[in-house]
């Protein structure tokens, strides 16, 4: 998208609001099938937590995507979008028995990643096809709140605890159909990813029925000019290669899937906010904007750098600005970050807006959420109105004693 779009977007459905390219999510999901083109069932399942608008899972739907969901709650969000239930895949962790029972009524696929559960499940329902999530012990992803493989992650059932998994199956005849793995995200050193691979092999073959492996995802998208991402095509082409090896040795074709979804949405997506005040301080310049942590977070819960942009002032002078929102605690997004001379008014872009964005939003300081608008075709689509002080009350229940005195 252009700058022109997208203060188009903003002077039409106002500020702050959330853009969503759609020819950008079709181009990252035709990039990851290309790459792993040489592998005869590859099936990518779109990570809804990372962005769970329902017109986006629709959007992915008809490019032929499948769902990875976390919840029941992403389970029933991808069935009110019109996937079939065998295309969703449902992959919890530390949830009751009961959601677990409840989505398996649903139809979708289950994914169990604990022992205790596992025994359970089994135990009550042996016919239904399952898969288990693995723990490689292998550490991969940005940082440690995003890097779930590791040892001391709660994620998975540890590949040290093989023999008392396979235990439970046997003892259970349960319907073991796949195995996964997910390392963590912003993976950089795909030899690492690779290593991970031939872990999930090797337990593979603890399990005689097989219908497919899942690797997960967490591949890193480049955050600002020039920077470093995961290399999909070199590893397309060395994954491929083994895991079509592997699936002769096995004796079997099996299915290869993927569960990207900051690769789909992440570069799609930008944050548009406008400038409530320029305020000069003994030493800093604060460009203040009519948003704060309620709408993005990830700058201060992971310390996530988004590339802003003065689409007002694209070649204007460049300053030095710590851009902050209106929150009533610290809420930094930069700090003396070079941007094109910032007026109050102007309209600021925050790139990489996509995935963990909006979908992590708040009402913190009882502030509205913010649009999301789809752009596609040349053209600008509501796909979630800005909330009303009425949406702030809907659950809310008064006690009548107290109304009176009103």
């Amino acid at each position: 998208m252009q700058s022109k779009d997208l203060l188009q977007v903003a002077e039409q459905f106002g500020s702050p609001v959330y853009v969503y390219d759609a020819e950008k999510i079709q181009s990252q999901y035709n990039r990851l099938s290309k790459a792993f083109s040489k592998v005869n069932k590859l099936r990518i399942n779109y990570a809804v937590k990372a962005l769970s608008n329902v017109a986006i899972l629709q959007l992915l739907r008809e490019m032929g995507s499948g769902l990875d969901t976390v919840s029941i709650q992403e389970v029933m969000l991808g069935l009110h979008a019109g996937y079939e239930p065998e295309k969703i895949f449902y992959t919890p962790n530390g949830v009751s028995l009961e959601e677990i029972e409840e989505v398996n009524a649903m139809g979708v696929q289950i994914n169990i990643d604990n022992l205790s559960i596992l025994e359970q499940f089994g135990t009550k329902y042996p016919e239904v096809p399952v898969c288990i999530r693995i723990n490689p012990h292998v550490m991969a992803g940005g940082n440690a709140n995003i890097s779930v493989g590791h040892i001391d992650s709660k994620f998975g059932i540890s590949v040290h605890q093989l023999p008392h998994l396979v235990r439970i199956v046997e003892n259970t005849k349960m319907n073991i159909v796949g195995i996964h793995m997910h390392t963590g995200s912003d993976i950089l050193d795909i030899e690492v990813f690779l290593y991970a691979a031939e872990i999930l092999f090797d337990a593979a073959k603890s399990f005689k029925s097989l219908e497919f492996l899942d690797f997960g995802s967490g591949f890193k998208v480049p955050y600002k000019k020039d920077d470093i991402e995961t290399d999909i095509e070199e590893l397309g082409k060395k994954l491929s290669k083994r895991f079509n090896a592997f699936c002769i040795e096995y004796g079997k074709e099996l299915t290869l899937i993927f569960e990207p979804g900051k690769f789909l949405v992440s570069e799609a997506g930008f944050f548009l906010a406008k400038v409530n005040v320029v305020k000069q301080t003994t030493s800093t310049v604060f460009a203040g904007i009519d948003s704060g942590f309620n709408h993005l977070i990830r700058p201060m819960l992971y310390g996530s750098q988004h590339q802003i942009e003065n689409i007002s002032n694209p070649k204007g002078k460049e300053r030095f600005y710590s851009v902050v929102g209106y929150i009533c605690e610290t809420d930094t997004f930069a700090n003396n970050r070079r941007i094109s001379e910032i007026k109050e008014g102007d309209i600021l872009c925050f790139r990489n807006a996509g995935a963990y964005c909006f979908s992590m939003a708040s009402n913190y300081n009882s502030r509205y959420k913010p649009a999301e608008v789809l752009w596609m075709n040349g053209e600008g689509h509501l796909i979630r109105a800005h909330e009303s002080f009425e949406d702030i009350l809907r659950n809310q229940v008064q006690l009548p004693h107290l109304v009176e005195t009103v």
